[in-house]
């Protein structure tokens, strides 16, 4: 079975913040160079400079905007992040929803930085749209399943299947994740059967006790 990319997304979750970062940063390469397996993680902005200085792992920004130097107060430019040690950015994700026009922005910032992107969708249509952007992923989630505990690989896999046979009609270059409710190995692995790259999860792993023992049997049955 190939290897897939697992993307930990940390949220505003209180269990995330600061020195709880780094102990989720800590079991993620751990688990990451005991398994081979790829396992990125996408703290709060502040805590992006600090697990990016610490650990070697992939750290993604929980979100960019398509604005570059200038006039733009309060927004995150892409530049900032990489400065910060971001490689890549989740865009539209369910709990921070953008327009197409601004999903576009946001990925063109991305890329002028040389950053991966990681676009969120919810359904087949939005999944189609987003792989005409060419991001380097296209991540499904329903929300209704986002941190419900129930894994979107056995409620809903028929959305998984019909987004990715969209995705492929329109860019058959992308990489395939999937989310919500993602708990287990065997989500992991339905998962990768359905034809994705991976999966992106959160609070499976950032609420947990123990990172490190959720994290490595997300990769038992890889």
């Amino acid at each position: 079975m190939k290897k897939p990319f697992i993307l930990v997304n940390l949220k505003t979750y209180s269990e995330s913040i600061g020195q709880s970062a780094h102990r989720i940063a800590r079991a993620v390469e751990d688990v990451s160079n005991e398994s081979g397996v790829q396992i990125g993680i996408a703290p709060m902005y502040m805590d992006i400079h600090p697990v990016s200085m610490h650990y070697s792992i992939p750290v993604y920004a929980q979100h960019a905007d398509g604005v570059g130097a200038g006039t733009f107060t309060g927004h995150v430019t892409a530049e900032s992040l990489k400065i910060a040690g971001a490689v890549g950015s989740l865009v539209n994700h369910s709990e921070r929803r953008l327009t197409l026009a601004q999903i576009e922005g946001s990925i063109q910032a991305l890329r002028l930085q040389s950053m991966s992107t990681v676009v969120c969708t919810n359904n087949e249509m939005t999944s189609r749209a987003a792989a005409a952007l060419k991001p380097d992923y296209v991540a499904i989630e329903p929300p209704e399943l986002i941190g419900s505990g129930i894994s979107v690989s056995k409620a809903n896999p028929e959305i998984i299947k019909n987004s990715v046979s969209a995705i492929r009609e329109v860019n058959d270059s992308v990489k395939i994740l999937t989310g919500a409710g993602i708990q287990s190995g065997e989500c992991v692995r339905i998962a990768l059967d359905l034809g994705t790259d991976g999966v992106l999860l959160a609070s499976s792993v950032v609420k947990a006790s123990d990172p490190a023992f959720v994290l490595r049997d997300l990769v038992s049955q890889l």
